[in-house]
């Protein structure tokens, strides 16, 4: 993700997460404000960016000291994409601040939900 000249990378199998904030009304209709929600179990937000995933072993390269591997790096990838909104575990999360915005770091492991969004249209067309 960049801002500026300056470029975040997220590594492993984190998710970079942008939190919802503000207020939150509760079923009688009280307004909780934020600092009360830091103590619920679960948090939600929108992945803003994600790492590569988590590393696998190489593959096996004969010994042979004139050959040079292929690849830099294999990884297992997510389920995570970028624009999801995720739901997780609100312990597992770090909070980081990058250029004055406020993200948090999650596991992949820690992600319980995503919702994503398709383009589901409103109603089938006339004629199939």
């Amino acid at each position: 993700m960049k801002r500026g000249n300056k470029e975040l990378l997220v590594v492993g199998d984190r998710v970079l997460v942008e939190p919802e904030e503000g207020e939150s009304v509760t079923k009688v209709g009280l307004v909780l404000p934020p600092s009360a929600l830091d103590k619920e179990e679960v948090r939600g937000g929108v992945v803003v960016a994600k790492g590569p995933g988590n590393p696998l072993p190489p593959l096996e390269v004969e010994n042979e000291p004139w050959k040079t591997a292929g690849e830099s790096g294999r990884f297992l990838p997510m389920q995570v994409e970028v624009g999801d909104y995720a739901l997780f575990f609100r312990k597992a999360a770090i909070e980081i601040t990058f250029e004055d915005r406020r993200y948090l770091v999650v596991p992949h492991a820690a992600i319980l939900v995503l919702v994503r969004q398709h383009d589901v249209p409103d109603r089938l067309p006339e004629e199939l």
